[in-house]
């Protein structure tokens, strides 16, 4: 690279930063693009320069570089190590990467951060049935009589044996037990649950959840999906002030941004936010103690409505904390092998559970399509997903609009006709990224061909679909090398392959890791990739993903994290 005096360099990166305008957008995008202009003076000289650093840009016109320069948060100059040292003064920042590797801020596309759980709940990430029952009969010992013990990150397949409800029962007999599969789709309880809520053998199953049984006839203790809704109705809860509820909910918000930003994340998409996450959201940022930027999807039937109300869709906000689509669930769980789908799970009759009607997704998808929201719908299951594509291609026919972006939460298997109609609609796929890796002993009860379409990263990008990542978190691991591990090899924590000809490379692993999930919310033009004019997130590996054994890639150590330029990660780097 020619070597390039500092106002040519300057004046080269202004035009490069300055290469998108204004189209026909709709307001979220119209918003971003708005953010994109806001650009520091390039004439300026710049608070941070980063050197000889193997820079993964993210960036099609510029893949590769050595070095990048920062101003007022947002990236001023990205070029050679020569070029754009020549940019600094005597009060820039200089940082000597070592050849450390940087990449553009992670992005997790659908997560449920909260925190509360982790810092005040009953941790059942256990690998032993009676490890699960030492911790319930703990908190059972300082439980008020007749007050809900709930665990949570439980996983039925990790286990040394099945969970029984006689297991629970022996436990805890005296309080109404439940425990919550990381999944959260489904839950297990003991008998005096069950006794409060009025369930014996022989009530019947509702149409969108199940009581499972043995071959006895006989409860289980596990509840999925909507049958659940009668256990919020009896016993009492734990209940706290309103000061007190929004005091744990920040606590737990700045508890999960230092873990997310320890992975290198640096933007969440919250996949369900109601009233209490959107304050606990805010509260945290006034406390300085907000890490990690949030598109956040509202949930919730008052606070949608109220959204509406107050004129506020898709894209009111900053670029910190942002509002996204409007959230929905029409399908089971894929970890917890409830998702509907179009065969059955192997060796079984049972193809998975719907929990909304054609019409009902019909319904909520003209409401706020019509009012400005992106649309985010769970849809595990084939059949799922063509229930809601039928949704969105027909309110785009009703109420066409060029860049709506509509999205499918999860959608985990596909075939070829729902992929060319996602594709003719711009829809937005955010498939599970660490499942094959971490959830590899559940895929048998869905069967190799299966497994070939399914989190089907691969099928998406050769289709032209803009694909970013997700954990799910509960469900998944949010950590996003992982992530890039498991996209990349297809591998579980045994070795398995599962659907190899989903596999993809590091470099488009990176592009799902980043520029796409900037693009499922609006904003690829004000971050997910390492250009000028876009936000100063960034992460700094300690090696390069291309060059580790890919079955190593988890492994990697996240050196720093930094948002908006400001080191988030560690902590007393801040």
């Amino acid at each position: 690279m020619p070597k390039l005096t500092r106002n040519q360099f300057l004046k080269a990166a202004g035009l490069a930063a300055a290469a998108t305008g204004v189209g026909n957008l709709w307001p979220a995008e119209a918003l971003a693009e708005s953010d994109a202009q806001q650009q520091p003076p390039l004439t300026n000289e710049p608070d941070l320069v980063v050197v000889n650093a193997r820079v993964l840009t993210s960036d099609p016109a510029t893949p590769r570089a050595e070095a990048f320069a920062v101003k007022n948060g947002r990236f001023v100059a990205v070029g050679s190590s020569g070029d754009v040292r020549n940019l600094a003064t005597a009060r820039t920042r200089v940082i000597d990467a070592q050849r450390a590797t940087i990449t553009p801020g992670f992005i997790d596309a659908h997560c449920h951060p909260s925190g509360v759980t982790e810092l005040y709940g009953v941790d059942l990430d256990l690998r032993r049935v009676e490890d699960i029952m030492a911790a319930l009969k703990k908190r059972a010992s300082s439980t008020p009589p007749g007050q809900w013990v709930s665990g949570f990150k439980f996983d039925d397949t990790k286990l040394n044996r099945r969970l029984h409800r006689r297991d629970l029962d022996e436990a805890v007999p005296n309080h109404p037990v439940e425990v919550n599969h990381r999944g959260g789709h489904t839950s297990w309880y003991n008998s005096k649950a069950f006794e409060l809520a009025g369930i014996t053998r022989t009530t019947p199953d509702p149409a969108d959840g199940r009581f499972f049984r043995d071959a006895d006839g006989e409860l289980t203790g596990q509840v999925a999906e909507r049958a659940r809704g009668v256990f919020s109705k009896v016993g009492t809860r734990e209940r706290f002030t309103p000061e007190q509820q929004r005091e744990r909910a920040r606590n737990g918000m700045r508890h999960m941004s230092e873990l997310l930003t320890a992975a290198g994340l640096t933007t969440v998409h919250d996949a369900g936010a109601g009233r209490e996450k959107v304050m606990a959201y805010e509260d945290t940022r006034q406390a300085g103690e907000l890490r990690h930027r949030v598109y956040f999807m509202v949930r919730g039937e008052s606070t949608f409505n109220g959204f509406k109300a107050a004129g506020i869709y898709t894209g009111f906000g900053d670029e910190w904390v942002r509002v996204g689509s409007v959230k929905y669930g029409a399908d089971g769980s894929a970890s917890e092998r409830t998702m509907r789908m179009s065969t059955p799970y192997v060796g079984t009759n049972d193809y998975g559970i719907l929990t909304m009607t054609q019409e009902q997704i019909h319904e909520v998808v003209d409401d706020a399509h019509q009012h400005g929201f992106q649309v985010s719908i769970h849809a595990n299951g084939d059949v799922t997903i063509d229930m809601v594509l039928k949704a969105y291609e027909r309110a785009l026919q009703r109420w066409p609009h060029p860049d709506r972006r509509h999205r499918i939460e999860h959608c985990s298997l596909v075939n070829p006709d729902l992929l060319k109609r996602m594709k003719a609609i711009g829809a937005i796929p955010t498939p599970f990224w660490t499942y094959v890796h971490y959830h590899g002993e559940k895929w048998k009860e869905y069967g190799e061909e299966k497994m070939r379409w399914m989190f089907a990263h691969r099928s998406f990008l050769d289709a032209g679909i803009v694909v970013p990542g997700a954990s799910d978190y509960t469900p998944g691991p949010f950590e996003p090398l992982m992530a890039i591990q498991s996209m990349v090899t297809r591998k579980d924590f045994e070795g398995r392959l599962w659907g190899p000809n989903q596999k993809v490379t590091v470099d488009e692993a990176l592009k799902i890791a980043t520029i796409n999930g900037a693009y499922a919310s609006y904003e690829e033009r004000i971050k997910g990739s390492i250009t000028a004019g876009k936000l100063a997130d960034f992460v700094m590996l300690e090696k390069d993903p291309h060059d580790v054994d890919p079955d190593q890639i988890k492994n990697i150590k996240v050196l720093r994290t930094v948002v908006s330029g400001r080191v988030v990660y560690p902590k007393n780097e801040s």
